[in-house]
């Protein structure tokens, strides 16, 4: 049986080689505290000759050199590790992003374009692939032991994670957190291909269920929820003469700094919007009332993935 499992990331080698630093530093300690432990015991057995020398002399040259030797050993292996793990969330701005659901127990997976899988991700190799994910129940765990990649996925957050992938095939995809009694079957499978043959699967609508555009998916939605009522078709926001409700405009606003009436100020991205829609009392925003009603309960996380892909898409002046 081969214990090694080859990666099919770059940085999936990366942590292979830390790890392996890991290791052979640890058993290089280790066999020399050992060795000196059965050194001590043979050469300095009781009833032995040897000399003990001057028991009250301190040996601090030593303990200091050897000290010092290993905490600069560990302190650079640390901070490799601690590089590498920075890098490995912090996605190229050029990242496809893919949103992933967990559910139990199944993996729901949406690309920009609409196309849905079922325990499945068809990605492009050679790269960089962001995953957008959450959970709509407890807490998952999405796992791809080639990419060396394991991430928490968590109900009422977004966690993301990124890789690129270098060579084409298909990787096992796991869940590796405990999550009901259907955990064992909530695996599926990652299909690496080259960009013409993704571009190809996408052309084709792969998937179990018919698909269209996120965006406009999301505006549809944004229409039969009522939003446009308050925020104004294509975002531009409404006014007390035109809808009787004052509410923010949605145009140009992803990635836009936002002052709250707390008087904290955030970024408007995914978790932001995420909880304007399903938890607005938290995100009350300066020089509006709190008028926004919830939706939580009334729209799946899908949907609301969707809500915020329309949103993204409303640059300043409306939809482009």
């Amino acid at each position: 049986m081969n214990g090694y499992w080859p990666s099919a990331t770059v940085e999936g080698r990366e942590v292979d080689f830390l790890l392996l630093a890991l290791l052979l530093v640890s058993y290089a300690v280790l066999a020399l505290v050992f060795g000196l432990i059965l050194l001590y015991m043979v050469r300095y057995r009781a009833g032995s000759g040897v000399s003990r020398g001057a028991r009250t002399r301190k040996t601090w040259r030593f303990e200091i050199s050897w000290t010092a030797a290993t905490l600069a050993v560990f302190f650079g292996l640390f901070i490799w590790g601690g590089d590498l793990y920075v890098r490995l969330f912090q996605p190229p701005a050029d990242a496809l992003q893919i949103y992933v659901v967990g559910k139990q127990w199944m993996w729901k997976v949406e690309h920009q374009g609409g196309q849905r899988e079922i325990n499945a991700l068809h990605i492009p190799i050679n790269r960089p692939i962001q995953l957008v994910m959450t959970s709509e129940d407890v807490i998952h765990d999405f796992a791809v032991p080639a990419f060396r990649i394991k991430h928490d996925v968590l109900p009422g957050r977004y966690q993301t994670l990124w890789f690129q992938v270098d060579t084409a095939g298909a990787f096992q995809l796991f869940c590796t957190q405990l999550c009901g009694v259907g955990h064992y079957s909530m695996t599926g499978e990652v299909v690496a291909m080259s960009q013409p043959d993704f571009e190809k699967w996408l052309a084709s609508g792969a998937g179990p269920e018919s698909h269209e555009d996120m965006a406009a998916a999301g505006k549809e939605l944004f229409t039969t929820h009522g939003c446009s009522g308050c925020h104004g078709e294509g975002g531009v926001g409404g006014s007390p003469e035109t809808t009787g409700v004052p509410a923010p405009a949605l145009s140009g606003l992803y990635g836009r700094s936002v002052k709250l009436q707390t008087g904290a100020t955030v970024t408007a991205d995914d978790k932001f919007i995420r909880d304007c829609i399903l938890t607005p009392d938290k995100t009350p925003v300066a020089g509006y009332p709190q008028i926004m009603p919830s939706f939580s309960g009334q729209i799946s996380e899908e949907k609301v993935l969707r809500l915020i892909a329309y949103i993204k898409s409303l640059k300043s002046g409306g939809r482009t």
